[in-house]
């Protein structure tokens, strides 16, 4: 599968700023084997194109499956987020979003769970769910909810950033260099004395404009930053080469070394050798020098390029359309997930064939590894920072009358621990004991993931929503809306549900 992706992504650096939006002709049918995603049926067109040369890749999605002939689902943990962000930004311009961009686990993990920290140990998991007003008779959707543990700020080790940030000349258009210098200035003033940064920045060509400084020498990091502005191509790999270059003459055992990158995601020069700086940053990730991509901008925005670069580096991959969001991020996600506490984190769930007739899992379409290579410690999957939240939702149909006592599923997580560089794992059992038997008695937090995830299946146009519309989520999104949790995130995605029924009208 990774070998897959690869390719996906050299084919979309090579194709930078061309439009990806093709769907396959079938959908697979309940209880047909799976590993690989199905595309998905051909999705409503956004009533207009309003951006040009923006690059997506279809994930596809998942198929039902009979737990009899493949009773495993095994994937990469994934905690980006860009795909519900990039909608936002779409619905603000009074647009549908294109199809081919949303993921629908990027939607579910954009939102803050409340699962409890671990006790003890690198995760807990929690397991929940029931019956929701999009499942079908003797259906339900099952919520397995990871919790990283958290590390104090005063407790983690020494960061050492090196932001390789875009200063062509796309960068000038909506502010988006300044949204970048904001959101950089802001992480840098909640760095620790003890932190190292410095700066490349690319346009035509690359150079370093500062070279690594201690953080407590915030005024020359923040000159630094102030001084950067727009203008040339877009030369995104001799940024990151030359970001790496740095970030390895710092390289530490323990501590954390990652590149920031900040970009439009427009490499229209460079780029000679795609699938070698895809490797390169493999390896520097396998060292230890991770990499996070964020996305500002629309207009000429590779998607697949950004997303594949994250994952490659053992990073995340987000999207900021404005100041606020850019400010929220850095402050919040970027500082308190800076500690690496899982690396190649995947999980496999085993269902029970007695309980269970057909199992599907929601989004993780592009995730998905072998069954048989989930204690292969060699495989490529999801880095996961301290604090981090990760959710994964199944559809399940269940065999006839259950008892609570029944056995549903076994959910087995393993990682490599990036300090003692050697495999770990845990595991919980599931009973049906622990689905509600009514979608008003189920935790809030998981009756959002449920709307959620309903809508962006919905307008990616999945077989598993067909007949479903927009305005029958927004109905009954409004119908819980008191019972949803009380936040701002959750509010703004009331707001954007009205908005979506008023562009479909």
């Amino acid at each position: 599968m990774r070998k897959l992706l690869l390719s996906v992504a050299t084919a979309a650096l090579v194709a930078s700023g061309c439009n990806s939006s093709a769907y396959g002709p079938t959908y697979a049918p309940p209880n047909q084997d799976h590993h690989l995603p199905t595309p998905p049926p051909r999705a409503p067109e956004p009533a207009a194109t309003p951006y040009n040369g923006v690059t997506y890749q279809d994930t596809g999605t998942n198929p039902w499956t009979d737990p009899a002939k493949d009773d495993e689902s095994t994937f990469g943990l994934d905690v980006d987020t860009a795909s519900y962000a990039i909608a936002q930004r779409y619905v603000q311009d009074g647009f549908r979003p294109d199809p081919t961009s949303v993921r629908a686990e990027e939607w579910v993990n954009a939102f803050a769970q409340d699962y409890p920290a671990p006790e003890e140990g690198t995760f807990s998991i929690v397991a929940d769910g029931g019956p929701t007003p999009f499942t079908g008779q003797d259906e339900v959707l099952l919520r397995i909810g990871l919790q990283a543990r958290p590390v104090a700020s005063r407790d983690r080790q020494r960061a050492s950033l090196t932001f390789v940030v875009d200063t062509s000349g796309s960068m000038a258009q909506g502010e988006r260099l300044e949204i970048v210098k904001d959101a950089l200035k802001i992480l840098v003033r909640r760095l620790d004395g003890g932190d190292r940064v410095a700066i490349v920045t690319f346009g035509s060509t690359a150079q370093v404009i500062l070279g690594s400084t201690p953080a407590d020498h915030e005024r020359d990091i923040l000159e630094a930053i102030d001084r950067l502005q727009p203008g040339g191509s877009t030369n995104l790999e001799a940024g990151l080469r030359l970001g790496y270059d740095l970030a390895r003459k710092t390289l530490t055992e323990n501590d954390i070394d990652r590149i920031v990158l900040a970009s439009d995601g427009v490499a229209n020069v460079g780029l000679t050798d795609p699938g070698s700086i895809l490797e390169e940053i493999r390896r520097d990730a396998s060292a230890g020098i991770e990499l996070v991509s964020v996305g500002v901008g629309m207009g000429n925005y590779n998607d697949v390029l950004l997303e594949q670069l994250a994952d490659q580096g053992d990073g995340f991959y987000a999207y900021v359309n404005t100041r606020d969001e850019a400010r929220a991020l850095f402050r919040d996600r970027l500082t308190t997930t800076l500690e690496t506490v899982a690396l190649d984190a995947r999980a496999q769930v085993v269902f029970d064939r007695e309980t269970v007739a057909a199992y599907r899992l929601v989004g993780y379409a592009n995730r998905a590894i072998p069954d048989g290579q989930f204690g292969n410690d060699e495989v490529d999957a999801g880095a996961i920072g301290a604090g981090h939240a990760v959710t994964a939702l199944y559809a399940l149909e269940l065999n006839g009358d259950a008892d609570p006592r029944d056995h549903l599923a076994t959910v087995r997580l393993r990682w490599t621990d990036p300090d003692r560089k050697s495999p770990d794992e845990t595991s919980r059992e599931i009973r049906i004991g622990d689905l509600a038997g009514a979608f008003s008695a189920t935790d809030p937090h998981f009756r959002l993931d449920a709307i959620v995830a309903a809508t962006a299946e919905a307008l990616h146009g999945d077989e598993s929503t067909a007949g479903l519309d927009i305005r029958d989520i927004a109905d009954v999104a409004d119908r819980e809306a008191g019972g949803l949790p009380a936040t701002d995130e959750a509010h703004a995605f009331l707001d954007l549900l009205d908005d979506l029924v008023r562009l479909g009208r």
